[in-house]
């Protein structure tokens, strides 16, 4: 089993790549990492010595000051390669670097620098490196205006604030859980390359990406239909989009109830999209659920009953309660990343409709099991 430990564990692709390797326990050993440790040699030497695999992601993208940015980011490099010389670990270090070496900024120059520098301490002392050269990520859970403009726009567009483009133009870009399985397939292989290009998947337009957001809104965001999914581009876009949702107070959203003499009608889903429907009966005090998705779209639509449903964040202790009763039928979207549940907790059978964008395939079911 392989001990990977990750600077920068908590930033927007390590947390993914934190939480993707603990979906492969019998390969992968996290060993946890703070940031404080970069201050403090004798953590950082513990925390060293125990990896045989460390993917250095650690850095700042944003400051008032380049300058500040460049010297934080050499300093994180030599601070590790010190700590790498002290412990004389022969740990495959992985280094991402940006597509932004090659411009005239001093970010792209600290990235380049400190990828020169890890490069040169495996040739000195033996060791694996590799050093990847990465496109634009954008995925859920990035910072807005610091990861990528996809995560400002998605935060403006569901926070009531108007996107501006500041320059238009083409930008290659990868999905975070695109970029995660290119470094997991990295570790595996265990290999150096003193420079990897990192392929970018999808090329677009910045307007292009802020149009089809903005089409998110109107029809998803606004309206609660599903809207039209026509690659896997538009799906982790989407996904994305939703993640920027303040999810305590968007759900749960009451249906259109329509009644008369004979009873009521709601429309549960509007769909750009197929999938999979179904309902569910649940008997009192009963529990379902507990587990999460990294790519699937699900609705629960209460219908008759009394229900709890739950998320939390994984990786994260704040748990979400969301209070539904089939006399005002309602809905929670489940995002991705959060584990969820539902239970019955009233005093009759609880109905639920489950809506979910692909059909269960127990090869490939996206389903891995997390108490709320």
């Amino acid at each position: 089993m392989l001990k990977v430990g990750i600077t920068g564990q908590n930033g927007f692709v390590g947390n993914h790549l934190f939480n993707t390797l603990g979906l492969y326990a019998d390969e992968f050993e996290r060993i946890p990492f703070k940031k404080e440790y970069f201050e403090d040699t004798s953590l950082l030497d513990d925390f060293v010595s125990q990896c045989d695999v460390i993917v250095h992601l650690a850095a700042m993208n944003r400051h008032e000051s380049q300058e500040f940015i460049y010297q934080t980011n050499v300093d994180l490099a030599q601070k590790l390669i010190n700590s790498l010389d002290r412990t004389q670990s022969k740990a495959h270090v992985l280094f991402s670097s940006s597509s932004q070496e090659e411009r005239d900024n001093l970010y792209g120059k600290s990235k380049k620098e400190g990828r020169e520098l890890l490069a040169d301490w495996a040739d000195k002392c033996e060791g694996k490196f590799t050093g990847m050269i990465i496109p634009n990520v954008f995925g859920p859970f990035g910072k807005p205006n610091y990861n990528s403009f996809v995560a400002t726009f998605c935060y403006k567009l569901t926070h009531n604030e108007t996107p501006v483009i500041d320059t238009d133009g083409e930008v290659k870009l990868i999905y975070v859980g695109e970029l995660v399985a290119a470094i997991i397939e990295n570790i595996r292989a265990g290999k150096s390359e003193a420079i990897l290009e990192i392929q970018p998947t999808y090329t677009h337009k910045v307007s292009e990406v802020l149009e089809t957001l903005q089409y998110y809104k109107t029809t998803y965001f606004e309206t609660g239909e599903v809207p039209q999914i026509h690659s896997t581009f538009d799906l982790n876009l989407f996904n994305t989009f939703r993640s920027y949702f303040d999810i305590a107070t968007h759900y749960p959203v009451k249906f259109t109830q329509h009644t008369d003499d004979r009873g009521a009608f709601v429309e549960i889903i509007r769909l750009g999209i197929g999938g999979q429907c179904s309902f569910s009966t649940t008997v009192p005090g009963i529990t379902r659920g507990n587990h999460y998705h990294t790519r699937k779209i699900e609705r629960f639509a209460v219908i008759k009953g009394k229900a709890l449903i739950q998320l939390r964040k994984i990786g994260t202790h704040e748990v979400l309660d969301f209070y539904l009763d089939g006399k005002e039928p309602a809905y929670v979207d489940m995002p991705i990343w959060y584990t969820h549940n539902i239970k019955n907790i009233g005093e009759e059978d609880l109905y639920t409709n489950f809506w979910i964008n692909e059909p269960y395939n127990p090869l490939d079911a996206d389903t891995y099991f997390e108490e709320v």
